[in-house]
């Protein structure tokens, strides 16, 4: 029974990263299309489930201490089981790393992206508020003059009403 309980929480965890791998790459296809909405909806989807897996890592731990006291992690726990369970619980532990490897990657390639997405935004930003500023009338004009003083504060339209 002890070990049917931990099968099954693996179980959870695998499927639950399976998800997550999904929502990352949905993630990731708003993120490209600049779909801010979008991201901040699955945003939430993500951290939730997130949350769960953590509470779900949180009982198997609690179900090992409980079942094989002194023990913390499955690995530890392998060596003492029947052959069929150990290789069983063996084959979830490796879906497992492997789901967690996916959703590491995806969720690498989203934080590039989100970060890439914000410089160019912030170099737009940076660009446009150079070219509304004052220019500088400490400056030599072409013909070795001093340049016209222009406006002391920041506009876009220059001229007379």
């Amino acid at each position: 029974m002890r070990v049917q309980s931990i099968q099954e929480n693996l179980s959870r965890q695998i499927r639950a990263l399976e998800l997550l791998s999904s929502l990352l790459e949905e993630e990731f296809a708003d993120l490209r299309e600049r779909r801010p909405q979008d991201v901040s909806a699955l945003e939430i989807s993500i951290q939730e489930l997130i949350r769960q897996v953590a509470v779900e890592r949180k009982c198997l731990r609690a179900i090992i201490h409980e079942a094989y006291p002194g023990k913390k992690r499955v690995r530890e726990i392998v060596q003492e089981l029947d052959a069929e369970d150990a290789r069983i619980l063996s084959d979830q532990l490796r879906d497992l790393d492997r789901a967690e490897q996916v959703c590491a990657i995806q969720a690498d390639k989203n934080r590039q992206l989100a970060m890439g997405l914000y410089d160019q935004s912030l170099k737009l930003l940076k660009h446009l508020h150079q070219a509304i500023e004052p220019g500088k009338s400490d400056l030599y004009s072409r013909r070795g003059r001093y340049a016209k003083t222009q406006q002391a504060q920041a506009s876009v339209f220059t001229g007379r009403f």
